[in-house]
């Protein structure tokens, strides 16, 4: 038979070191990170270690409340051309093929939306999918 009244001292005493239920707010995501942490450092990513129960169960709880608390930030097809060209070294006037240099900048501006062909062409000069420059 079970030590129900054992069980319940042994579970109250970890879960006063170690959260053991879903993470509902940014202080509870921190301290389960450090907490995670430390379990690690003291052989817990060893799966045949007793503290890899643990680590699995705060892993779970973390992951949870980052899928539900991050979000990831929306790139403008803009951003997208800029960062592109400033990660090849390019200048407006050296995007000839989607137009002149004034409709670069007013790409870069949002003065000038992106049309289906520009997007074909930037897609193939930077060598990634037209997914990249929609919003």
């Amino acid at each position: 038979m079970l030590a129900i009244q054992e069980i319940t001292q042994h579970i109250n005493a970890l879960r006063a070191q170690v959260p053991l239920s879903p993470i509902t707010t940014e202080q509870e995501y921190d301290n389960a990170v450090n907490i995670l942490n430390e379990l690690l450092d003291a052989g817990g990513a060893d799966e045949q270690h007793p503290l890899a129960v643990l680590v699995s169960l705060l892993s779970d709880f973390i992951a949870d409340y980052e899928d539900k608390h991050s979000q990831t930030p929306i790139v403008t097809g803009r951003a997208m051309l800029a960062f592109l060209m400033e990660q090849h070294g390019l200048k407006q006037a050296d995007l000839s093929e989607i137009g002149s240099q004034g409709v670069v900048s007013e790409l870069l501006n949002g003065k000038r939306e992106f049309t289906t062909n520009h997007i074909k062409l930037l897609a193939a000069r930077f060598n990634v999918p037209v997914s990249v420059f929609l919003a």
